[in-house]
């Protein structure tokens, strides 16, 4: 839907495509405007992210003896065609930004899980200090019956 690919000045938006009614998978169009970024995170479940337009840039992080983050390999670049892959067994922490300072780009990402509702968390690049999260979705329809971060959020404080 058109809705879905609107950008969103200051933030990366998350549009829920489908969420399975048991919660077992979600697809999700991620709409970054120029030059966004999320912080460093996790997913805690699996995904397969799909470019559709524009380009990604991401660099995977994992935990040093010190429990300091550290960049595992290469920053990647993601075109158009391009699939990545997240999971706890295999990596899933990451930051990913626009490769474009000048123009949105969208990929469509498949979860293990109904992302916006699942318990992630965020990282301290210098720290490595861990803050917990719930995503949600930038979706404007009413109601929208898989977005529950609201109460896991408030189940969070």
């Amino acid at each position: 839907p058109d809705f879905c690919t609107v950008p969103h000045p200051q933030y990366y938006q998350q549009y829920l495509l489908h969420a399975d009614p048991l919660e077992r998978f979600s697809v999700v169009s991620f709409v970054w405007g120029p030059g966004q970024a999320t912080p460093i995170h996790d997913h805690m479940v699996w995904g397969l992210i799909g470019m559709l337009r524009g380009s990604e840039k991401g660099q995977r992080y994992a935990r040093n003896a010190a429990g300091q983050l550290e960049p595992i390999g290469q920053e990647e670049t993601l075109l158009p065609g391009d699939v990545d892959e997240v999971s706890p067994t295999i990596g899933d922490i990451h930051i990913v930004k626009n490769a474009f300072d000048d123009q949105p780009s969208i990929s469509i990402h498949v979860y293990g899980g109904n992302i916006g509702a699942v318990k992630r968390h965020v990282y301290d690049p210098q720290t490595g200090s861990v803050k917990n999260f719930v995503s949600g979705y930038s979706s404007p329809q009413i109601p929208n019956l898989w977005d529950r971060s609201a109460q896991i959020r408030a189940e969070l404080n």
